[in-house]
């Protein structure tokens, strides 16, 4: 249960962080709302992950969910850049996330 606990925060990461840029500096009201509250859960969902999984794997997979899936966000709906290390990068960020699972042993 735990895992799908960091999951949920971590595809919540990736929300909030989307959120935070629809708000453009915070002036923007129902981005800005979108952003506390998808970031409140995200923590409450990590913080409920770290009671069984270790915080350091924890935090790892978090930020790594987040920060993979925010990047495929930004080249599929924001035209950021789509260049082979870009890619290369967060497959491999990927690739460490399923790794850091594989060995976490519960």
């Amino acid at each position: 249960m735990a895992w799908l606990y960091l999951i949920a925060a971590g595809l919540l990461e990736i929300g909030f962080t989307t959120a935070m840029r629809f708000s453009e500096g915070f002036t923007r009201l129902w981005p800005t709302l979108a952003f506390l509250a998808l970031g409140a859960l995200s923590f409450y969902c990590l913080g409920r992950a770290i009671a069984t999984i270790p915080l350091g794997t924890a935090y790892a997979v978090w930020t790594g969910i987040g920060a993979a899936g925010t990047a495929i966000l930004g080249i599929l709906y924001f035209q950021e850049p789509l260049t082979f290390w870009r890619v290369f990068f967060v497959v491999t960020l990927i690739a460490s996330i399923v790794g850091l699972k594989v060995v976490a042993g519960d």
